[in-house]
């Protein structure tokens, strides 16, 4: 399907992505922690007929450098957006911090009508990099809502990766350690998924070396289940972080950091979770 680009500067940095066939469902895509527009994610999206948007939603002009108390209003207004472009029907599709943020969303705005989100976490974190002031500590959460901080899980600092010296590492050892230390802090930071209105469809890999989030998708399914809402889980217990739709080039390696997974096991996971995603977006 053609798809038309619209190069949008206000209220953020973004992308609209409109097929030439009217669509009446329309996807918000947010990336991770990397802060970029998830350009070949959203036309993905678009030639499936979809209305898709994918929005920098931090480090941008007016936006906080880092991942610190980011107003869940500006996934507010990607929902705004695109029923103003006649989207009787909205998702959020979130990785990793993306997911996070998508899911917090679908738990405070009732419009938001399906998540998914791969690679998810079942608790709030703390900031990642600085908020508006320049500064990264003492940590604070990564969401606000209404001019609010979210409670969240800091991060314990005394914890050292077990691979020393240059290259890569894992983090996922970091995240469980943050949980054991801040034990007292969980109940308040778990995302309350169950008051979502929105349908969820959480994508998970085993193998994710950045946090449990196989783990972290059991939490929010139980969490679902246990008030009666619908909720699907699409896992595979090889992927990492980092799982590639159909169409998608696999995934860069970093210097920084360890996803887990191999191209492979991300591409299948990827592709187990495609078909489930567009059933669930429902007819575009």
């Amino acid at each position: 399907m053609k798809v038309i680009e619209h190069e949008l500067t206000a209220p953020w940095e973004a992308v609209l992505l409109e097929p030439t066939a009217a669509a009446s469902t329309g996807v918000v895509v947010l990336a991770g922690s990397s802060g970029r527009v998830d350009r070949q994610r959203a036309r993905l999206l678009a030639e499936q007929g979809f209305l898709a948007l994918a929005i920098r939603w931090f480090g941008g002009l007016g936006q906080p450098k880092g991942i610190c108390e980011v107003p869940l209003e500006t996934f507010v207004a990607a929902v705004d957006l695109l029923r103003s472009r006649g989207a009787e029907r909205v998702g959020l599709l979130g990785l990793s911090k993306g997911a996070e943020a998508a899911l917090l969303t679908a738990v405070h705005e009732p419009r938001v009508d399906v998540v998914v989100a791969m690679a998810p976490t079942s608790l709030a974190w703390c900031n990642v990099g600085p908020g508006l002031d320049g500064q990264s500590r003492p940590y604070r959460s990564s969401w606000s809502w209404r001019g609010c901080p979210l409670p969240f899980v800091p991060m314990d600092d005394s914890w050292k990766p077990a691979r020393q010296g240059d290259g890569p590492v894992a983090i996922r050892g970091w995240y469980e350690l943050s949980e054991e230390t801040f034990a007292r802090h969980l109940d308040a930071a778990a995302i309350p998924v169950e008051k979502a209105r929105a349908d969820v469809l959480l994508v998970a890999g085993g193998d994710d070396a950045m946090w449990p989030s196989l783990r972290y998708a059991e939490q929010l399914a139980a969490r679902r289940h246990q008030a009666g809402a619908q909720v699907r889980v699409v896992v595979r217990e090889d992927a990492g972080h980092r799982p590639r739709f159909p169409g998608e080039s696999p995934a860069a390696p970093s210097e920084t950091f360890l996803y887990g997974g191999s191209a492979d096991a991300d591409a299948l996971l990827g592709k187990a979770a495609w078909a489930s995603i567009l059933n669930l977006l429902g007819p575009a």
